[in-house]
């Protein structure tokens, strides 16, 4: 007789990307093209990693002196100490002042794991967290498991082309006293400073609790400190906050996935308090991070000439990122490709809008072989001296095609 499984009523998952990857790799094109690889690349198509980073790797392998016990559920204090300098400065006060810390993290959505425990036990005001980013953002996930609802806003107008501000303004307005504001990609939100402190002071009188997301500090600007100039003026104006510091891209060490969740506190006793109540939520998730990421980063930040030849790797990847997008533009405009394409390169860092609607983005994956996601934002890296001219033609043909379709329809 046969055993009836207790998994017999479990259905496939929904899964939550990977469908456009996986029908990159069963097309046999020989032209085709992805654009939407979540990593830096290089030239030559393969993930990008700081030359320092390999060197790094290479010696800790090889160091007979290593003690492989476990790590404390906080984590790697060395790593954590260098982390949060490189988020607010060396000379931070709020960390001579012993009111910032942090708890090593798994992963790139660690520090969201830990920080909605927290948010779930102890700020239960409100269970409403808004997002503002550029894309969908996979912690939203998180935050719903946690019980909260969640609306999510993007910074990014298709209409006008470009990154709106008011529209965190307007959230910040609407939402709810008490309320969670998580904020990607802060360094290219495009506040000016008045607006800044207008967003600052809504936020203190509705008492809402900021939660930042810094997953790839330098490859904005290509200034580490412009990067997170933004966050270290919340700390200026005496905020409390927790920001997610992922720091596997601007390393290259992706299979790492390595973190801090940043706790900024107004004194250490409260502090103290926060990060106890989060090692416990650690704890219970993983208990001891691994340490071969965090000791990559660590050797290099702590190490004035190997944090200069990273630093130094991370602006060539910044004018690598502006020279294609410069050299994109100007083949479209070469091409005489109807509409203005400013708003390329007036975007910052790997990942940017192309512009695109629904129609040309759907021409470009089905007629072209060129992957994009549905949103049109893309991986800037992904393109390089050999395919370049294939995309450029591609999106030249897709947006002349469409413009055609709509003269149809108009007849």
């Amino acid at each position: 007789m046969p055993t009836l499984s207790v998994f017999a009523d479990v259905p496939v998952a929904h899964k939550l990307e990977g469908s456009l990857l996986k029908s990159y790799k069963q097309d046999d094109h020989p032209n085709k093209t992805f654009l939407a690889y979540r990593v830096c690349m290089t030239e030559d198509g393969h993930p990008w990693v700081s030359p320092v980073v390999r060197k790094l790797r290479l010696q800790i392998s090889q160091d007979p002196s290593l003690n492989y016990e476990h790590m404390p559920v906080v984590g790697m204090k060395s790593f954590i100490q260098a982390s949060l300098e490189l988020l607010f400065g060396k000379h931070s006060q709020a960390i001579a002042e012993n009111r910032v810390g942090g708890v090593h993290t798994v992963g790139d959505n660690g520090a969201f794991q830990i920080g909605a425990r927290f948010l779930r036990t102890w700020h239960q005001d409100s269970r409403i967290v808004y997002i503002t980013s550029f894309q969908k953002e996979l912690y939203g996930l998180v935050f719903q498991d946690m019980g909260f609802t969640v609306h999510e806003y993007s910074f990014w107008n298709p209409k006008q082309m470009c990154t709106d501000p008011s529209i965190l303004i307007n959230v910040v307005k609407q939402a709810p006293c008490g309320s969670v504001l998580a904020i990607g990609n802060i360094a290219d939100c495009k506040l000016t400073q008045s607006q800044w402190k207008k967003l600052m002071s809504i936020m203190k009188r509705k008492k809402m609790f900021p939660f930042f997301d810094i997953s790839s500090q330098g490859f904005s600007s290509g200034n580490l400190n412009e990067d997170s100039r933004i966050l270290r003026y919340f700390v200026a104006q005496g905020f409390e906050f927790f920001c997610s510091q992922s720091l596997s891209k601007n390393f290259g060490i992706y299979d790492e996935g390595v973190g801090v969740l940043a706790v900024v506190a107004l004194s250490n006793q409260h502090l103290l308090c926060v990060l106890s109540q989060l090692m416990n939520f650690a704890q219970v998730l993983w208990l001891n991070p691994p340490t071969m990421g965090a000791r990559i980063i660590t050797s290099i930040l702590c190490n004035p000439a190997l944090q200069g030849e990273w630093k130094h790797s991370l602006k060539r990847v910044v004018e690598n990122i502006m020279l294609i997008k410069e050299k994109v533009k100007e083949k479209l405009r070469l091409l005489q490709t109807p509409g203005s394409w400013n708003h390329i390169t007036d975007q910052k860092g790997t990942h940017s809008y192309l512009g695109l609607n629904s129609q040309q983005l759907e021409y470009l994956v089905k007629k072209k072989h060129i992957y994009i996601p549905k949103n049109g934002r893309i991986n800037f890296t992904s393109i390089n001296a050999n395919n370049i001219d294939y995309i450029t033609q591609s999106i030249n043909e897709a947006v002349l095609f469409t413009m055609g379709s709509e003269k149809f329809l108009q007849k």
